[in-house]
């Protein structure tokens, strides 16, 4: 699975490249965002949440998450006026992560409000990973995918990007079929994040 994005495939973008691409097609006649998310840890650039967080203030934290909740609705209803559904298949390790947990109550925002997601104990998938981990992916419509970049201070740096129409559809195959083996988010958050005392980060 997920072969296209073996060996550093695709046109490399920096960071500001990425965006820009990604909201050009964002904007453009899509009907799906598809999200594979499988690294544990990551520092999160422009999210006060997140620096809270990071800064050992959880509660304050979860104050900035819900904040969000009128413009992260906003967002989801005239995304559903076009037509645009949000999909994301979360790769999770045991014990969760303390980046984890933070994202997982961001997340729980975003299932109230519109977004599906699913979660997968990465135990599921050991036999996908035997020469490397899965890549982190988005995909948008049936246009482009690109495989996130990172640097080694955890922070998003760019992006592979695919364009060819085969490796987009085989890549939503894939995706439905890890989709199909996760389990419903609230389900998961409930039982395994709900009952989490604070996190220390990292």
């Amino acid at each position: 699975m997920f072969e296209c994005f073996r060996d550093n495939r695709g046109e490399v973008l920096a960071r500001p490249d990425y965006l820009a691409d990604f909201s050009r097609f964002h904007k453009s006649d899509i009907r799906l965002l598809a999200k594979i998310e499988r690294g544990q840890t990551f520092k999160e650039q422009g999210s006060p949440s997140w620096d809270a967080f990071a800064a050992g203030d959880w509660a304050a934290a979860l104050r900035l998450i819900e904040a969000e909740r009128d413009s992260v609705a906003a967002y989801f209803q005239e995304s559903a006026g076009r037509g645009l559904a949000f999909r994301r298949l979360r790769i999770v390790e045991f014990p969760v992560t303390p980046y984890l947990q933070w994202e997982m109550n961001s997340f729980r925002l975003r299932s109230e409000l519109g977004e599906e997601i699913r979660v997968l104990d990465a135990r599921e998938i050991v036999d996908l990973e035997r020469d490397a981990p899965l890549p982190e992916v988005v995909v948008l419509g049936n246009a482009v995918m690109y495989a996130v970049i990172y640097d080694e201070e955890l922070k998003g740096a760019g992006a592979h990007r695919f364009t060819e129409p085969g490796q987009i559809a085989t890549t939503v195959t894939e995706f439905e079929t890890l989709c199909r083996k996760g389990e419903e988010f609230s389900e998961f958050f409930e039982r395994e994040i709900a009952p989490l005392g604070p996190p220390t980060a990292n």
